[in-house]
């Protein structure tokens, strides 16, 4: 069946003057109208096309594909807002419409916000919601800790970000792990922290004990190897300062550094930390102890 929201992939049935009639395997059809017809397209031909509605609520295709599809999520520019409500940019002709009662919080001309784009019940248009809890409850967990998940920032609390996990899941980063820039709209590579008893979730945007540090290491290692060999920190450096190079908190730094020192990779000094010269094999076998 066509499935509105969706990309669907159908077949030219017929041309006439106001477009191309596409269908499915049940005999449904929708049109594609000329504007949106490049170049010479034969009947049978396979078309991949976006399915909405209209400004008559009629059932039409687009080559063109939105930013976000049917019970999906993505950070949209408000375009205009009228006393119906708020329009926002979708990549298509007509912009997503978000009805004042799906707002949690007034939306602005220019501004951007997450929003969830779902069928609405009664009109049965493709609609907006900026409320975004209601659409991803944590009833059905199926997450582990320290599992890698794709995370998009949607709220921010004093406790932290809120976050949608793996497009289904309701996730929290506190603003204390959180050692880098970010904003709402941010799509990130995080890790599940903890899964609590009343089944909220953790989350942090690095990997947890040991493997962070391992990561870690080979960022710090990377990062002097691209500067001639010198890092301007030491032990006397803040968290922030740290924080703004590696985006990783002091103590994992000062953990990384003392690896490398250990794999005789580099050499601590008073003004910073200096990659070591090259040795042999047979030079190595007895590594220094940690430096006080």
């Amino acid at each position: 069946m066509i499935e509105i929201g969706k990309i669907n992939k159908l077949k030219v049935l017929r041309e006439t003057a106001v477009g191309l009639h596409l269908g499915d395997s049940d005999n449904n059809e929708v049109l594609l109208p000329a504007s949106y017809i490049k170049g010479e397209i034969k009947v049978n031909e396979k078309l991949e096309v976006f399915i909405y509605n209209d400004s008559e609520n009629r059932l039409i295709a687009t080559t063109r594909k939105p930013a976000v599809q049917l019970n999906g999520f993505a950070c949209l520019r408000v375009s205009a807002v009228t006393e119906f409500g708020a329009f926002m940019d979708w990549g298509l002709e007509k912009d997503l419409f978000v009805p004042f009662a799906e707002q949690k919080y007034k939306m602005e001309p220019d501004k951007y916000y997450v929003v969830h784009v779902h069928l609405d019940e009664v009109s049965k248009r493709i609609v907006g919601s900026g409320r975004i809890d209601q659409f991803i409850p944590n009833d059905d967990l199926k997450l582990e800790g320290g599992q890698e998940v794709e995370v998009m920032l949607y709220e921010e609390s004093p406790l932290g970000y809120s976050c949608i996990i793996n497009g289904q899941y309701k996730g929290l980063i506190y603003h204390n792990d959180i050692y880098q820039d970010v904003f709402i709209g941010d799509e990130l590579i995080a890790y599940v922290k903890t899964i609590r008893e009343d089944k909220l979730v953790d989350i942090s945007l690095q990997k947890s004990g040991f493997k962070n540090v391992l990561s870690a290491t080979e960022t710090v290692m990377e990062y002097i190897e691209t500067h001639n060999g010198y890092l301007n920190l030491h032990d006397k450096s803040s968290p922030e300062e740290i924080a703004e190079i590696f985006s990783m908190s002091k103590a994992t730094f000062k953990k990384s550094i003392g690896i490398l020192y250990r794999q005789r990779r580099v050499i601590i000094k008073p003004d910073g930390v200096y990659a070591a010269p090259k040795v042999e094999p047979e030079a190595a076998e007895e590594a220094p102890k940690d430096p006080e």
